[in-house]
C-alpha cells in the first residue's frame, strides 16, 4: 500500500504521537509545537515567522533551527509543520510541487493533512496566494491543481508542472528534527520520488498566461526582502 493510500485510510490521530523524548526537542520547543494542535494553528504560526531569504546562502533549516532563528522558507516550514502534525498524532507527510524545467522558477513544498477524507495543505510562502489549502480536495491531484492558475512568472507564464508522491518524514528517523546541519537529504529524497504531471500531454499550448491584473496581484509579498 503506497503512502497516498495510507493517508487516505488514516484517522487524523491514527499515526502515533511523537513523544518529546523521541523528538529530541527541549520541553520548551516541544510544548510550543504541541500547542499547535490543528493545521490552522500551525499555519498561523508559520505565517507569523519572517521569511527566510537565505541572505547568507542556501539553507534547509531543521525545525529546531527554524524556532531558534525565527525564519523559514517553504521546505523549512513544511518540515516544521510535519513535526507539529506528528506530535499531534498525524502522519508527518510533505509533498513537492514542481515547476517546469528551464523556466527560471523554483519548486514549492507543502505539508499534507486530512480531515473527513479530504486533503488540505500547510504552506509557508511569501506569495500572496500559494498558501494554506482547506481540506476540500478529494485527491492529491485536486490539491496540486488548486495551485496551478496562480503559479506564474512575472511575465505571466504558468509553470506548475507536476506534484510528487508524499514523503513520509518518519523514514529519516527523528534526528532531522533537531539537526544543526542543513537537511539537503530531504530535498534530494523529494526530487527522486515519482512525480505526476498536471497538464495533459499536448495541452500546454492552450494554457493562457496570467493577465495584467493577476500579475500585479502576484507581485504583492507578505515579507519585504
Amino acid at each position: 500500500m503506497d503512502l497516498a493510500r495510507k493517508l487516505e485510510d488514516a484517522h487524523p490521530n491514527g499515526a502515533g504521537r511523537l513523544t518529546r523524548v523521541a523528538s529530541g526537542l527541549t520541553k520548551e520547543e516541544y510544548d510550543l509545537l504541541a500547542g499547535l494542535r490543528t493545521p490552522i494553528k500551525i499555519q498561523d504560526f508559520l505565517d507569523a515567522l519572517p521569511m527566510n531569504f537565505e541572505k547568507g546562502g542556501d539553507t534547509h533549516l531543521s525545525p529546531r533551527r527554524v524556532l531558534a532563528e525565527q525564519r523559514s522558507h517553504c521546505i523549512e516550514g513544511a518540515m516544521l509543520a510535519a513535526t507539529a502534525l506528528w506530535i499531534a498524532g498525524e502522519p508527518p507527510l510533505i509533498m513537492d510541487l514542481s515547476a517546469r524545467m528551464g523556466k527560471g522558477d523554483v519548486d514549492h513544498v507543502v505539508a499534507l493533512y486530512k480531515r473527513g477524507g479530504y486533503y488540505g495543505a500547510i504552506s509557508k510562502t511569501n506569495h500572496a496566494v500559494l498558501r494554506f489549502r482547506d481540506p476540500v480536495h478529494r485527491t492529491l491531484r485536486e490539491l496540486a491543481l488548486s495551485y496551478f492558475n496562480e503559479w506564474f512568472l512575472p511575465t505571466g507564464e504558468k509553470t506548475l508542472e507536476c506534484y510528487s508522491k508524499p514523503l513520509d518524514m518518519r523514514r529519516f528517523g527523528t534526528d532531522w528534527i533537531t539537526s544543526e546541519k542543513d537537511l539537503w537529504e530531504v530535498a534530494d529524497a523529494l526530487s527522486v520520488l515519482p512525480h505526476y504531471d498536471l497538464v495533459p500531454k499536448g495541452n500546454w499550448r492552450y494554457v493562457r498566461a496570467a493577465d495584467p491584473m493577476e500579475r500585479k496581484a502576484g507581485l504583492f509579498p507578505e515579507w519585504p526582502n
